[in-house]
Order: structure tokens, then C-alpha cells, then sequence
């Protein structure tokens, strides 16, 4: 398989890394200092492109992809306020738009694990759901996608939240969501559910980058020759 990699920072070292190691060959490297190389016909030279950059320019990046008729896998957080659209535009030129806030299967496990317990508490109002995110501090966006991506399922799932919001601005019936930057972490993620008389938490803590460079790399495979709007459910059989 012939990739194309928009967005070369740790990320994208770390997902050539572990294509190449699969037997994968990098056709195309965009970077900052590159961005015009990102055309229609460069990327008629990929079989798919992994998409690892930030909100801005992202969904001009997932539209130059369905142009030249090849699978996108994105993992850029920030732009789900134009979901809608480029769900839309992904349909309308019969493209392939894979987009995940984590691509680790074990995040994605937690996911399940997230919604299972929800289902769970949702009887008992005397638990009160918080969250809390903690990332490197390069991380440009609050909460990660993770996170949002978390709460959305609890907002769903919970009778009593209605909506998140940042733990310093929450009212009732908002989850709380505590964002915290420090060090390197690469992402540590746990939901917590408190009572008077003892809580439940779980926890999903990543030790690297490695599971989520991998994820998007197997997200890549399962792309190819399928048309139309996937997710790491589809993938994982979830």
C-alpha cells in the first residue's frame, strides 16, 4: 500500500515508522514546509492518506482527498463542528472518510467499557459522573477528542447529564470534564462516578504513542477499497 502522510510531526514519524514496518511504502511527506506539494495529482500517486495535523487546515486536507478519489484516515481533533459537512462532501464525490479522536484499540475498548457502565449507573442518581483528561503539553486543543468523544456517550446514556462543559464552568446536569497538560503524557483518561458513601472510576492511561500510530496504520488497511463514512466500530466489529 502506497501512503500519504499529511502532517509529519510525532504523529506522523511514528505512523511511518510502524507502515513501513508492515511493509508499507510513504509516497508522499506534507508538512509546514511543504503544503503545496498536497495536489490532486500528487495524492493520485497514494492508495490512502493518513491525516494527522490541526483543525484549520483539516478539512481542506479531507476535501483536496475525496478530489483525487482516495480513503482519508484522520485523527485531527478541533473541526467536529463541520462534521456534518464533511460527511456531506465525502458522499457527494463517493469518497472514503475514516476519522477517529483515537485510533488505539484499547482506547476504543474503553469506549465500549465507557457506555457499558453508564448503562449501569444510569439508574442510580446518586452517583455524580466527572472526567478527567490529562495530555502532554504540546496538546493543542481542551478537552481532547478523546474526552469529548467520552462524554458525548454519557451525555446519551445518563438521564441526569444533559450536556459537558469545562469542570470550572459547570452547571447542573453538565458533566464535568477536568483538562489538565503536563510533561509528555501521551493521554491518561478516567471517568469517575461519586457517591456519599464510595465512588467507581475507570481509567485508561496510554504509555506511548506507538497504539495510536498503529490503530491509524490498521485504519489505513481497512480503508482501502471501501467507499463511504467509517469509524473504529466498523473496524473493531464493535
Amino acid at each position: 500500500m502506497k501512503l500519504a502522510l499529511i502532517g509529519y510531526g510525532k504523529m506522523g514519524k511514528e505512523i511511518e515508522k510502524i507502515a513501513v514496518s508492515r511493509g508499507h511504502k510513504i509516497k508522499l511527506i506534507i508538512d509546514i514546509n511543504n503544503p503545496q506539494d498536497l495536489t490532486i495529482e500528487n495524492l493520485k500517486k497514494c492508495d490512502v492518506a493518513i491525516e494527522f495535523t490541526i483543525p484549520k487546515s483539516a478539512v481542506d486536507n479531507y476535501y483536496t482527498c475525496f478530489e483525487a478519489g482516495i480513503p482519508v484516515v484522520s485523527g485531527t481533533t478541533g473541526w467536529l463542528e463541520r462534521k456534518a459537512e464533511v460527511h456531506q462532501k465525502c458522499r457527494e464525490t463517493s469518497g472514503t472518510f475514516f476519522y477517529g479522536s483515537n485510533f488505539s484499540v484499547g482506547v476504543n475498548l474503553f469506549f465500549e467499557l465507557n457506555r457499558q457502565l453508564a448503562k449501569l449507573m444510569a439508574p442510580h442518581n446518586e452517583y455524580k459522573a466527572e472526567m478527567t483528561e490529562v495530555h502532554h503539553t504540546q496538546k493543542l486543543d481542551a478537552p481532547s477528542g478523546t474526552a469529548i468523544s467520552l462524554a458525548e456517550d454519557l451525555v446519551e446514556l445518563l438521564p441526569t447529564v444533559k450536556s459537558w462543559a469545562d469542570a470550572a464552568d459547570t452547571t447542573e446536569n453538565q458533566l464535568p470534564i477536568k483538562s489538565e497538560r503536563e510533561g509528555e503524557v501521551p493521554g491518561i483518561h478516567t471517568i469517575k462516578y461519586d457517591s456519599d458513601v464510595d465512588f467507581i472510576e475507570i481509567t485508561h492511561s496510554a504509555k506511548s504513542r506507538k497504539g495510536f500510530a498503529l490503530g491509524a496504520v490498521l485504519a489505513a488497511e481497512y480503508s482501502l477499497e471501501k467507499k463511504g463514512i467509517l469509524t473504529m466500530k466498523d473496524m473493531l466489529k464493535i
